[in-house]
């Protein structure tokens, strides 16, 4: 099976490139700038086309939250109307769609984790770009499956795991949020997931579309994540913080997060038999992986 994926340097496109590499039955192939600008949407169909696929994965997205508050025109440029064009370019080519979407279309007031029906209401141009996203791909055609997550770190760009390691290592004492809530989600498992669902997707099956949560399994804070990192590392001789809880308005964003981001994906289980590892165990595994330690069979 042939896989493009929309990106070259995002996690998720690096999850997949690893994932997919050493597989016999998948070749991934990373379509993006300059041959695929979603700024520019006329580039989209051509690229994709050139890729041959069998499955698009839309995973290049403008993930700037604090950014897009400044260039709202950019973020729905590249989010609503760039996730549109390649959900069309997929429709024309006669192959689904697995677009890549978040949390930030709910606005966290939930008491409790969302699941797939619950009403949106994004608080901020990045959660508001996103869902346009989603209704573009969802006018494009009905082969596609919108998967929302959250909270995604990997060994890949720039993500909280990274950053608490970075910082960790110059200074004693971190104040991190704790009164923002989730599901931390491994870009690794988010890869092996989509490579679990893609046959099922190419298939024929007609309930393997629609809109699903996948995310890491167990929910945190902020600051417990940031606890689980400095315990990973410190076990291997690596950087390490005390932790001390805050509230998120004593750590002011241009623009505002949801509280709540926890999202059930248990109707991803029930369609595809898939569920994703603990977040605590995906965390300890690319904490290894980033301080060079030897990883489990």
């Amino acid at each position: 099976m042939r896989i493009a994926v929309t990106g070259r340097e995002g996690q998720v496109a690096q999850g997949l490139k690893e994932r997919g590499g050493g597989r016999a039955d998948v070749e991934i192939v990373l379509v993006g700038r300059p041959d695929l600008d979603l700024a520019t949407p006329a580039s989209v169909a051509p690229a994709l086309e050139a890729a041959r696929p069998d499955l698009i994965v839309s995973a290049a997205a403008y993930t700037a939250v604090d950014r897009a508050e400044d260039e709202p025109d950019l973020a729905h440029a590249v989010n609503g109307a760039g996730a549109g064009a390649v959900a069309s370019a997929a429709h024309d080519l006669g192959v689904p769609v697995i677009h890549l979407s978040t949390d930030y279309v709910f606005d966290g007031g939930k008491d409790g984790a969302y699941v797939e029906t619950d009403p949106t209401g994004p608080i901020g141009v990045y959660g508001a770009s996103k869902l346009a996203g989603e209704l573009a791909v969802a006018a494009a055609g009905p082969r596609h499956a919108i998967l929302r997550t959250a909270w995604v770190y990997s060994p890949f760009g720039n993500n909280f795991l990274r950053t608490m390691l970075r910082v960790a290592a110059s200074r004693d004492e971190l104040t991190v949020v704790a009164d923002q809530h989730g599901n931390p989600t491994s870009a690794l498992d988010i890869a092996d997931a989509i490579l679990h669902i893609a046959p099922q997707m190419v298939s024929g099956r007609s309930d393997v579309f629609g809109i699903f949560h996948l995310a890491g399994s167990g929910t945190t804070n902020w600051a417990g994540f940031a606890r689980r990192i400095f315990a990973a590392s410190s076990a291997l001789g690596g950087p390490s913080a005390r932790v001390k809880d805050i509230p998120a308005a004593d750590y002011p964003t241009k623009a505002r997060r949801p509280a709540n981001s926890r999202l059930s994906s248990a109707k991803f289980a029930d369609t595809f038999g898939w569920t994703a590892p603990d977040w605590r165990d995906s965390t300890d595994a690319v904490v290894k992986r980033l301080l060079g330690a030897p990883q489990s069979p």
